[in-house]
Parts: C-alpha cells; sequence; structure tokens
C-alpha cells in the first residue's frame, strides 16, 4: 500500500510511494496523466464503466452514483477527469444537457464516496475549466475573480459545486484548465483544419485563448494532488498569454500550411450556437496566480514551445 501522505505536506514524487485513483484515465488528458505517473513509479487504478479486465481497473458508474469507497481507503490522491467532451459539436440541447449531467454526476460520485470511505484520500484534484470566468474582454482573471456569465460558466459552477462536500474530508482544489496544446482534444479540429490548408484567425483571432502544453497539465496534476497544499481553484494555464491568432499562426508555421482564410465571428455563431460562443470566441486572459506561487516549473512558457513539442509526423 502506498504511504499516505499527511494533511496536504509535499510528497517525495522520486520515491514509488504514491497510489492515484483516476476517473476519466483513457481519454487525452488522462492518458498522459496515467503515463507520467507510471514512469515515476506510482500505482494507478483507473475507474472504468465496464468490468474490469485489468489489475489496475476497478468498475464504477457515475451515472447511477455506483463506487464502492474501500476502492479509494488505500489512495492517497483521487483525480477527476470525467466529462462528455467539449468539442464533439454541435451543441444540441440533449448533448447540452449531457456535458453538464456527466460532470456532476461524475464528479458527485467521488465526492460521495470518498466522504463515505473510511480513510479518505489526503488530496482530490477535481476537473474543472476556464469556462467558469465567461467572456471578460480587457481583465486579467486569477483565481479570486468572480465567475463570468454564459452556459459553460453555469456549468463550471455546478460542476464544482458538486466537489465541494469532499473538502469536509480531504484538500480538495479544482483544476480550472484552458486549452491542452497536444495532439488530441481541441487541438483535434485546428490541426485538421490547418492540415487542410485552412488555417486562418476564428473571429479577430485576437481573444485570448488560456492554454497549457499536454505534458504540463498532467505534470500539474501530479504537482496539485501530490507536491502541494493549495486548495480551492486553480488555474492550469502557462504562464506567457497567447491569442487565438497566435497559436493557430504557430501550428500552421509547425505544420507548414498557409494561415490565411478567416473565420467571421458572426459564422462561427451561427454555426456553433453556444459553442461558438463559449469555446472559440470567448475572450479570457487566465493568470496561473495559484501555481506560480506554490512552485509549479512549467516545461512549455510559451505556445511555440508547446507546439513544438508536438508529434506531429
Amino acid at each position: 500500500m502506498a504511504a499516505r501522505l499527511a494533511g496536504g505536506s509535499v510528497a517525495d514524487m522520486d520515491k514509488p510511494s504514491l497510489a492515484v485513483v483516476v476517473a476519466g484515465a483513457s481519454g487525452f488528458v488522462g492518458t498522459e496523466l496515467v503515463a507520467q505517473l507510471r514512469a515515476a513509479g506510482h500505482t494507478v487504478t483507473r475507474l472504468v464503466r465496464r468490468p474490469a479486465r485489468a489489475q489496475d481497473e476497478h468498475e464504477w458508474n457515475p451515472t447511477s452514483g455506483a463506487l464502492d469507497p474501500s476502492v479509494l481507503d488505500a489512495a492517497d490522491a483521487v483525480v477527476n477527469l470525467s466529462g462528455a467532451s467539449l468539442t464533439r459539436l454541435p451543441w444540441t440541447h440533449p448533448y447540452k444537457r449531457r456535458i453538464l449531467e456527466s460532470r456532476v454526476s461524475a464528479t458527485r460520485t467521488l465526492t460521495d464516496a470518498i466522504v463515505r470511505a473510511a480513510n479518505p484520500p489526503s488530496a482530490f484534484v477535481s476537473g474543472s475549466a476556464v469556462g467558469f470566468y465567461g467572456d471578460r474582454p480587457g481583465e486579467l482573471l486569477s483565481e479570486k475573480s468572480e465567475p463570468g456569465d454564459g452556459y459553460l460558466a453555469r456549468v463550471v459552477r455546478s460542476w464544482e459545486a458538486a466537489a465541494l462536500p469532499a473538502a469536509e474530508v480531504t484538500r480538495l482544489v479544482n483544476a480550472r484548465t484552458g486549452v491542452v496544446v497536444g495532439v488530441g482534444g481541441a487541438m483535434r479540429p485546428l490541426l485538421l483544419l490547418t492540415r487542410l490548408g485552412l488555417g486562418g484567425p476564428l473571429g479577430s483571432g485576437e481573444q485570448h485563448w488560456p492554454w497549457i502544453s499536454l505534458r504540463d497539465e498532467a505534470a500539474a496534476l501530479i504537482h496539485l494532488a501530490a507536491h502541494s497544499s493549495a486548495s480551492g481553484p486553480v488555474n492550469l494555464v502557462a504562464p506567457t498569454p497567447a491569442t487565438q491568432g497566435q497559436l493557430g499562426r504557430e501550428l500552421a508555421e509547425r505544420l507548414r500550411r498557409p494561415y490565411w482564410l478567416p473565420a467571421p465571428g458572426w459564422a462561427i455563431r451561427l454555426a456553433l450556437a453556444r459553442a461558438g460562443t463559449d469555446l472559440i470566441l470567448a475572450d479570457q486572459l487566465v493568470s496561473p496566480d495559484v501555481l506560480n506561487a506554490d512552485g509549479f516549473q512549467f516545461h512549455h512558457e510559451t505556445v511555440a514551445e508547446a507546439i513544438a513539442a508536438m508529434s506531429l509526423d
């Protein structure tokens, strides 16, 4: 059994001493997180929605709220990355319900199991998103900023609220993630358009997109689970801001493709409705104040570095 972290104290990640339960382990970020944990010699239990087929799997059903709390008794930390993809378009009314319900039900199921566990984990790092802040042009947004307006802002408020009871028995972190720069997730449609030679500004291209590299996203989650005493909201974004246009142009240069075809904001709103407004056109200059104060070291500080590190062959 892994050695238990003591009350948010710093754990030595050089020792194979952590046991981490991961929900959403098969996703874009979850796959990288599991790989980094295992590379460091830590034990991972993956929660799966089908009968377990491997020793490192445990079945759960977040829709019905079924999760045996005893699976958490040996865990030092729980990381929750479960939820329907935001990049599946369009957002129909049924799919918008799924976006909300998948996040709230998974988080509530994990929270209930943590509260009921005989020996609760020392940390619960629960997924969240910078969508919390809404469209805020001209503002510098930190973890202390108030929530914004819009569909995603409402989803994130409900998502974080579902985790709140866990704070009674463990250190709770709400990991507010931006655009994860890697081969997958929100980058997948951008990669496709750019490969086809159809890259260009989305809207004005001047809106700030809070971003973080895939490597740093997973490393930050591990840091928050094991190295940190932080609790509450934490912005998982890189320290150097970038606009959508800067990110798109860097990607086009990396792929040696043109960057020339603008997509007007009105066309994006017409085609994608709320998804276009909340995902693509929102302007969010978000700062990683807590991670910076906590001593987290970013491997990719600029969007150029993050895109250069992508495996695009």
